[in-house]
């Protein structure tokens, strides 16, 4: 486990002027979002500490973080006694395994299934914590093949099981945050959760900063390095395009945005679920060819399941197509995000394809000068 403040004297309570002070605890606070989390919060005057849990060290983006405390430990570890000491206030769990573990399921199920149970149950029994904060997904409504793709998923439409493991997993979690909730507020509980389902989240950080694989990456020719990405990235010299693909963009500033106003302002009900994704014209298979500058090819769904079935075995995983993986590249899923904004007036700074397109946001000064697409 690393601290990076190990000493008594990060337990002395920072400076505020006369406002309610926070401590916030933020699981993944490594990973994409949550590491603009911890940034954005430390910000803050209200804020007197970040508690960040992560399997991973520090990333160098949070070096120097004077009010983080950073403790390296995986969910599923037993890390509950080292950040009870804080007594956190808010909680926001975005850490997640979210590639398949090729071969190793029970292990991601531990790390993400049983990981977000002891959060919730800490958040649930802690009575320091007024606020949880929970990252779901839109990819649990469910690829389905009778999907329309002028029809909306809205926060009221319920998930539907899925042999995508990402989007199973996250469904039952939501399930087990239901249910844990259930039972506490027949205790006494009063705790306001809000869950999240972002669309795709994108922007300069996640493109540039942190590139891995993943949809933008490999049609953009971004994948470097290893011979398989070399290979992928010549398969993609076209899109290849289904009929009824479709995708939904959220910029990482919308997500940060919302995020804080979620945490900071006072909860319009105890129990809460918001879509993440800003109104306007979805993000089509052409669309996507485009922005890239590239030919869309048309392909049948059967083509792009042999090809996910063949990259996952063949290369045990780091191409990351494990099972039912295909159908999110096939079938649509599009859902309403104006929820947010009609109960705490947030308005979205980036439509989907400008999202998707433009590298404007918050961290545009770490996006190559060649490679800038600036709307303004």
């Amino acid at each position: 486990m690393q601290n990076s403040h190990s000493t008594s004297e990060s337990l002395a309570p920072l400076g505020h002027k006369g406002f309610e002070a926070h401590t916030i605890f933020i699981t993944g606070a490594a990973g994409y979002v949550g590491a603009m989390l911890v940034k954005k919060f430390a910000a803050r005057e209200d804020v007197d500490r970040i508690v960040g849990l992560d399997k991973e060290p520090l990333p160098e983006m949070l070096e120097g973080e004077e009010k983080l405390v950073y403790v390296q430990m995986n969910t599923a570890d037993a890390w509950e006694e080292k950040v009870q000491l804080y007594k956190p206030t808010v909680v926001i769990h975005a850490a997640w395994q979210i590639r398949e573990m090729y071969g190793n399921q029970k292990e991601e199920w531990r790390w993400n299934i049983d990981g977000s149970d002891k959060i919730f149950n800490f958040a649930l029994g802690e009575p320091s914590v007024k606020r949880l904060i929970h990252f779901s997904t839109v990819a649990s409504y469910g690829a389905y093949s009778d999907n329309k793709v002028e029809w909306r998923f809205k926060e009221e439409d319920p998930f539907r099981k899925s042999d995508y493991l990402y989007a199973e997993e996250k469904r039952i979690a939501e399930e087990h945050l239901e249910q844990k909730v259930g039972a506490a507020r027949k205790k006494g509980s009063t705790l306001a959760v809000a869950v999240v389902r972002p669309a795709a989240v994108t922007g300069p950080r996640g493109r540039f900063m942190r590139i891995r694989f993943g949809l933008q990456s490999a049609l953009s020719g971004q994948l470097k390095g290893s011979f398989i990405y070399r290979v992928i990235s010549a398969l993609v010299s076209f899109v290849p395009v289904t009929s009824k693909w479709l995708r939904q963009f959220v910029h990482e500033d919308d997500v940060v945005g919302i995020i804080e106003t979620l945490a900071f302002s006072v909860p319009k009900s105890d129990y809460e679920i918001f879509n993440l994704c800003p109104p306007g014209s979805v993000v089509r298979g052409g669309d996507m060819a485009k922005a890239v500058g590239k030919r869309a090819l048309p392909v049948p769904p059967i083509l792009v399941r042999v090809g996910f079935f063949v990259m996952w075995h063949a290369t045990r995983g780091k191409v990351p197509t494990g099972r039912g993986a295909w159908k999110s590249y096939s079938y649509p899923i599009a859902v309403s995000g104006e929820k947010i904004t009609k109960e705490y007036g947030y308005h979205y700074q980036h439509s989907s394809l400008d999202a998707f397109y433009y590298t404007d946001g918050t961290y545009e000064e770490f996006v190559p000068e060649l490679s800038r697409r600036t709307k303004r």
